[in-house]
């Protein structure tokens, strides 16, 4: 029963053993669904199941036919719009860092939206190339493809082995690359896998991406000076990037880095005022549009290609190639970083899906993403694109120009339709412009470098798990960094449930709430009472920590008290069978001043026999360990008789540790110390029970609902003890039955001791 008064509650009701509530509470019989079960709804067909699968796989059939086109329609054309035009030109930037023609990334920025205008269940995303995606494929095309005028072997059939014919096989192992990627990421979503995105957490992801910035900065650097620098893909290629760039330095092409500093400048410049007065401005200013126009009508006019011999993005074809078949070989070689690929692609979209479906209170689906992601893939490498994700200045220029759904995706490819159809006014411009317009949409990922300082007053795992993603992205290349980076991150679960942080407990405020000792300083301990808290589960790799810090918190090992008890009561036998012992009147009385065990004897004590629960059933008295022994048996004291073990945070328990904390459990029970568990759920206990846990030592009694309960519970077997004892009868105790021996080590063993506990 529960009585509120005021701010306050009274609770009256029984002290709760896990026995006593379930004998006064009975549980309902629940079924639970088997297999067969499962598959028998999952085979059940209705119309309405028929319909909820089908808007399912197209969400477009759910929000198109409520779009509200006086409201929504204008705002998606000039999102569209806007959102086309900086699809353009990263379509074309991106493409360098996957190391084919630029006009391949009008592809890449076209097809992908197409399909996830009908699959997608995200209304605000920018489907297209990513930076990331791209320096990952980019590594794939490197390694695949011949860096000079050797035909690659991967690539048998073909004879050719001019500039043309090796970009056309990089093309075809980005499209294949791409293709293998969606088809993962469709299995994955036909499979329901999409809850895999878990296990790439936010500080990975961000010092995953922001390593990805620097690689992007350093495979610049060749179209800014515009040098020959040899592609790289093993571990270590940034820094061979990098010597490579710095060793041909005085080769660097001085048309070229002016003009891609000075864009530079001009686009942080001005997008940092669209940032500052974007509230003030009715859409940000098109300035990767501006520059691009600019900078192709400079380079044209002046013929920089002939007089400054800069490089430019040479003849761009109209209209879209035939799809292409995909290369077997590259399929076998390539699934490694396909799979990581498809999980990065995946990671980055949901993660800005799912901002923005908790900014406008729309739901997302996990498993329909990856479906969508991977027909888009599909789809976009048959046609000889790259792979897709969503950048996030792209989906911010979407949201922040008034796109309400996907319509404006929608025209944003019809922009990017447009420019391949007059994409041949774009020969003239540098792919200096191009990489400075890469650059300038990095501010976001290289800013990420701040967060470190907040992440490390938060959490220092995550901070960790982010430095570390960092360095293993940069150092070994972002293939073999993110699977290190995985690996490392899952390393940290593990040192996080290995190594818990336990704690000893205390009341506070005399009161049902324990906390831990160490943070307040009006507490209250019940005397030879000891709480225990572990917060994480129990399992084969850290029951040795969690008794080395229970041993800890009590201050003395309990093995180490029984083998000394069951020694101390051996020498007590052999004293008392040779007569060193005697009764008399006034108690139990030690004939010699000394008593030792030969060596001979101390040798057959046998470990197995000291760890043996003490029998003392042959003696006619009870030994008061806590007592003065009769001389030569020194045996240390302890403050302790009843310890309860908080497992409330305890979540699971496997087979391993199960007989680690049996025998713990065992070891107090055999120094008379009493082992309370509190705070466990049912299934813990039947999974005990089906393990046959329990026996004669170890019995289901010791489990309580709460902390306060086994207290209670302690408190109240303490007093019954002490009322079984009259004070009134200790004198004629002593007198008649002979209780208490001159050392005061040894009573009788109808004499019930008194423990008195305060609280």
């Amino acid at each position: 029963m529960i009585e509120p008064i005021g701010n306050q509650y009274v609770v009256a009701r029984p002290v709760y053993s896990a026995n006593a509530f379930g004998e006064e509470h009975k549980k309902k019989q629940r079924h639970h669904k088997t297999l067969l079960d499962h598959l028998k709804k999952l085979c059940r067909c209705s119309a309405q199941k028929a319909k909820n699968i089908a808007f399912s796989l197209f969400p477009i059939a759910s929000w198109l036919p409520a779009y509200r086109i006086k409201e929504w329609l204008l705002s998606d054309i000039v999102s569209g719009i806007s959102t086309g035009l900086v699809a353009v030109l990263q379509g074309l930037a991106f493409a360098l860092l996957v190391t084919i023609p630029p006009g391949y990334g009008l592809y890449a920025a076209f097809f992908p939206v197409i399909i996830y205008f009908f699959l997608g269940t995200s209304r605000h995303i920018s489907v297209g190339p990513f930076p990331v995606l791209s320096m990952m494929v980019g590594a794939v095309v490197v390694r695949l493809t011949p860096t000079d005028s050797a035909a690659d072997s991967t690539f048998a059939n073909s004879s050719m082995t001019n500039d043309s014919s090796i970009d056309e096989q990089k093309v075809i192992v980005a499209a294949t690359v791409t293709m293998l990627s969606g088809i993962i990421q469709l299995l994955m979503g036909v499979l329901r896998l999409g809850f895999v995105v878990i296990y790439l957490s936010e500080s990975l992801i961000s010092g995953f991406t922001t390593a990805a910035a620097i690689h992007v900065v350093v495979s610049q650097l060749k179209f800014m000076f515009q040098l020959t620098v040899p592609a790289h893909t093993d571990p270590f290629s940034l820094f061979k990037v990098l010597e490579s760039v710095f060793s041909q330095i005085e080769k660097t092409n001085i048309a070229d880095l002016v003009t891609s500093l000075v864009i530079l400048v001009v686009v942080f410049v001005v997008k940092e005022l669209n940032q500052r007065y974007k509230a003030k401005l009715p859409v940000p200013i098109p300035i990767e549009l501006i520059v691009t126009v600019i900078a192709t009508g400079v380079s044209y006019g002046f013929d920089f290609k002939t007089r400054f011999n800069v490089a430019v993005i040479g003849e761009m074809k109209p209209g879209f190639q035939a799809p292409v078949t995909p290369s077997r070989q590259t399929f076998q070689d390539t699934i490694g970083d396909s799979f990581g690929i498809a999980i990065v692609g995946f990671a980055v979209a949901f993660s800005v899906a799912s901002v923005y479906s908790l900014k406008y209170d729309y739901p997302i689906d996990g498993n329909q993403e990856l479906i969508a992601l991977g027909a888009s893939n599909i789809f976009g490498g048959s046609f000889k694109g790259f792979a897709a994700s969503t950048s996030l200045s792209r989906s911010g220029v979407q949201e922040s120009t008034g796109g309400k759904t996907q319509i404006a995706g929608l025209l944003s490819a019809i922009i990017v339709l447009i420019v391949v159809a007059i994409g041949f006014l774009l020969e003239p411009l540098q792919k200096s412009v191009l990489a400075a317009l890469a650059l300038g949409n990095l501010k976001g990922m290289l800013m990420q470098f701040v967060e470190i300082r907040r992440l490390w007053r938060k959490d220092k795992y995550d901070c960790l798990i982010w430095v570390m993603t960092f360095i293993f992205a940069v150092v070994l290349g972002l293939g073999l960094g993110l699977a290190a980076s995985v690996a490392f991150q899952l390393l940290t679960i593990v040192f996080r449930t290995q190594f818990p942080k336990c704690s000893t407990l205390a009341n506070v405020g005399r009161s049902n709430i324990y906390k831990n000792r160490k943070d307040y300083s009006e507490i209250y301990e019940p005397e030879g009472v000891k709480i225990f808290r572990c917060p994480s589960p129990i399992y084969f790799a850290n029951i040795s920590f969690f008794k080395q810090k229970l041993i800890d918190a009590i201050g003395f090992r309990p093995l180490r008290i029984l083998r000394k008890r069951n020694k101390a009561l051996k020498k007590i036998r052999k004293m008392q069978k040779k007569g060193l012992l005697q009764v008399t009147p006034k108690g139990f009385i030690c004939t010699v001043d000394g008593f030792k065990d030969s060596d001979e004897e101390l040798d057959n004590d046998k470990i197995e026999e000291l760890d043996q629960p003490i029998n003392t059933t042959d003696l006619p008295f009870q030994i008061d360990w806590n007592a003065n022994l009769p001389l030569n048996i020194v045996v240390p004291k302890i403050n302790l008789h009843s310890l309860i073990l908080d497992f409330s945070a305890v979540s699971f328990l496997d087979v391993s540790s199960m007989r680690g904390l049996k025998t713990i459990l065992q070891e107090f029970i055999r120094i008379q110390v009493d082992v309370y568990i509190a705070g466990t759920d049912d299934d813990f206990i039947e999974k005990l029970t089906r393990c046959e846990f329990f026996d004669d030592e170890v019995k289901d009694s010791i489990f309580f609902l709460t902390i306060h309960d086994a207290v209670l519970h302690i408190l109240m077997k303490k007093d019954y003890s002490t009322s079984k004892f009259n004070p009134s009868q200790e004198v004629e105790a002593k007198s008649d039955d002979f209780t208490i021996s001159t050392n005061g080590g040894l009573r009788n063993r109808e004499c019930q001791v008194p423990i008195e506990t305060k609280f």
